[in-house]
């Protein structure tokens, strides 16, 4: 095994013991043991853990060191990730039965449950991020976790993950809209911004900011995660063209059918290739300038990303 492949086995590892430790227990949930049971069969379902491993890993870059302030955020990212999952695969969303080779939250528990488990997701995530206040050691710590609530409320809501998602919606039934190239490629920018990237900014900037970096280091980092989140759907709309179904452990061809704006019906599949490659070299060149190294895990991550099949 390439030293990535088990540093990277290693980190998935640490982020599902860390996620596993704060779900909500089903045996505590009495009446509510329904939607406590789909939340987290959406949560165990499996998954890149994506958003948990790059928090760690800006958290170490600027040398973090009080790791109980950071696994809370680390577990609530990815409560918020997976629920905005579920909500995308309902019917009135997207109407995926299949994700990550299983079924999909409302294709097991109904729609209306489903739509509950989401909810209580995005809730519980508050609740768990709010415990890293018993682990702040001084003001300053306590001051940063005020700070990360902010952003993981900024880029999980309106003007963030939920505006990009409203705006995919509503360009899916614009036909005008396509039909203006500069106002769709706009409109896309925005959705990849915000509906995936924002939250990947979040994973970043907190990491990097519960580890007491400065202000403008937290900056950069969002930066990063801008390139990083956008060049990661890009990925998703090019897999959805050429992708394995069984690979991928979901259907393809979904964007198509749904009609949606993506970068491969904008610019076509090779420009998009193009696109991703000079977004994940730009955000490995900016990693270095905050003292990654060349071959350090975080920077052979993102070049991962552009590559992966799934």
């Amino acid at each position: 095994m390439k030293e990535f492949d088990r540093q990277l086995h290693e980190r998935v590892r640490r982020a599902e013991k860390v996620l596993t430790t704060y779900l909500p227990k089903e045996e505590e949930a009495s009446f509510c043991l329904n939607v406590v049971q789909a939340m987290n069969y959406s949560v165990l379902s499996g998954g890149k853990r994506l958003r948990p491993v790059l928090m760690e890993s800006s958290f170490e870059l600027f040398h973090g060191e009080n790791r109980d302030l950071l696994h809370p955020f680390m577990a609530a990212i990815e409560m918020i990730h997976t629920y905005s999952l579920v909500h995308d695969d309902l019917p009135a969303m997207d109407n995926d039965l299949y994700r990550r080779g299983r079924k999909t939250t409302h294709a097991v528990y109904g729609a209306g449950m489903a739509t509950l488990a989401g909810d209580g997701l995005l809730n519980f995530a508050f609740e768990t991020a709010l415990l890293s206040f018993a682990a702040a050691g001084n003001s300053a710590e306590t001051e940063c976790v005020i700070s990360a609530l902010r952003i993981l409320a900024d880029k999980a809501g309106i003007y963030g993950m939920v505006g990009g998602q409203g705006a995919d919606l509503h360009a899916e039934h614009d036909q005008a809209l396509l039909a203006d190239e500069k106002q769709a490629e706009e409109t896309l920018l925005y959705i990849h911004e915000h509906k995936t990237a924002a939250m990947i900014e979040s994973s970043l900037m907190i990491g990097a900011l519960l580890a007491g970096a400065t202000k403008e280091q937290v900056d950069s980092m969002e930066q990063v995660g801008s390139k990083v989140g956008l060049a990661f759907q890009m990925q998703d709309d090019i897999l959805d063209i050429t992708g394995n179904e069984k690979t991928l452990g979901k259907p393809i061809g979904s964007d198509e059918k749904n009609e949606k704006l993506t970068c491969v019906s904008l610019y076509g599949l090779s420009a998009s290739e193009k696109k991703v490659k000079k977004l994940s070299d730009d955000a490995a060149a900016l990693l270095m300038e905050q003292g990654a190294e060349k071959d350090s895990f975080l920077i052979d991550l993102i070049h991962f990303l552009i590559a992966r099949q799934k």
